[in-house]
């Protein structure tokens, strides 16, 4: 079972620096406005690419309405380079319910 977590809890989070936010749309929306902090993997990319990252204990995914980044959420909880006890979540209502400030790519 993945946890969904608000909008409002993620911005609270930015401030720790151990919360990874994994954006998982397309290069392209990601460009546009995203999360400050994110990174991007497309959901496509993300079961050839998951062992690129890091994991660190608390991973927030996030995409356009909160519903691909429960899969991909389960993903990343299955994969065996992140540890047991780590927090994954989606965010619930993804990025149409994101009031918080973006950073877009130059």
């Amino acid at each position: 079972m993945v946890e969904e977590i608000t909008t409002e809890d993620v911005e609270a989070k930015l401030d720790d620096e151990d919360v990874q936010i994994v954006d998982i749309r397309q290069p392209g929306q990601f460009a546009r406005g995203h999360i400050p902090g994110a990174i991007n993997i497309p959901m496509s990319d993300l079961p050839s690419r998951i062992d690129e990252y890091e994991w660190g204990e608390e991973i927030v995914v996030a995409c356009p309405i909160g519903q691909s980044s429960i899969q991909a959420a389960k993903l990343i909880s299955s994969f065996e380079a992140v540890a047991d006890d780590a927090c994954i979540a989606s965010m619930a209502g993804g990025y149409r319910d994101w009031d918080g400030e973006l950073e877009t790519e130059a």
